[in-house]
């Protein structure tokens, strides 16, 4: 999953960047509000981490402009104002969810997991498919058996991207943005090797390929 994370502090938003990115996730970080507000139009976000105290533009104008222009991207409000108006302000705006500075990361992490589940109509808890179950804290694969094996963090980013989108046919493009960062090189032949190797870890039949289209992630019972 991509995420966008506008933090200006120069010490938190690589700190916060290097946590996430630890926990699975490609991000892009911005450190500005019109520079957040134009990336957050043009690039397919999963969900940004939106700071209020931003320069050029505070984030609360950022994400009004979001809604207001139709983009319903996820969004965790964070900020070291903590009073109940502000919270209140940033719900009415658009917010998803809200943390107040300072924070724990695995606060931040587990609100991320959570907000991000709902926006797919995904039951907050681990994902599971046909006896398969990633576990999203060691990045790896639990099968049927109790059995645990380790995921490279590209395999753990795509598995974690098709089992919150089931039964959509995805294209290689879409899998390349919502995988990568903006300053990755996305090579969907590159995407091809990363698939074939989770079909070897989950079995053949859960990952299918549409000739020309894409893939989906089938999580009926053939």
């Amino acid at each position: 999953m991509r995420l966008l994370l506008v933090e200006d502090d120069v010490t938190l938003g690589p700190q916060l960047r290097a946590s996430l990115q630890q926990a699975g996730y490609a991000v892009d970080l911005s450190t500005d509000g019109v520079d957040a507000e134009g990336l957050g139009d043009i690039e397919p976000y999963d969900l940004v981490i939106l700071d209020l105290g931003l320069p050029k533009r505070p984030g609360l104008e950022v994400l009004a402009n979001w809604r207001r222009r139709g983009n319903k991207v996820p969004v965790v409000v964070l900020t070291a104002r903590g009073s109940w108006q502000e919270k209140v302000e940033g719900f009415k705006a658009g917010a998803d969810d809200y943390i107040g500075k300072p924070f724990q990361v695995e606060e931040l992490l587990a609100r991320v997991g959570a907000v991000l589940k709902r926006s797919q109509g995904v039951v907050v808890g681990p994902l599971t498919v046909h006896g398969v179950t990633l576990d999203e804290a060691t990045q790896s694969l639990i099968g049927e058996n109790g059995r645990q094996e380790s995921l490279t963090g590209t395999e753990y980013r795509l598995l974690r991207y098709f089992m919150l989108n089931p039964d959509q046919l995805i294209s290689k493009s879409r899998l390349a943005e919502h995988v990568y960062d903006y300053d990755s090189d996305k090579d969907s032949n590159v995407l091809e090797v990363y698939i074939n190797r989770l079909r070897q870890k989950i079995g053949p039949e859960l990952i299918q390929t549409k000739r020309g289209q894409g893939y989906v992630f089938s999580s009926k019972e053939s």
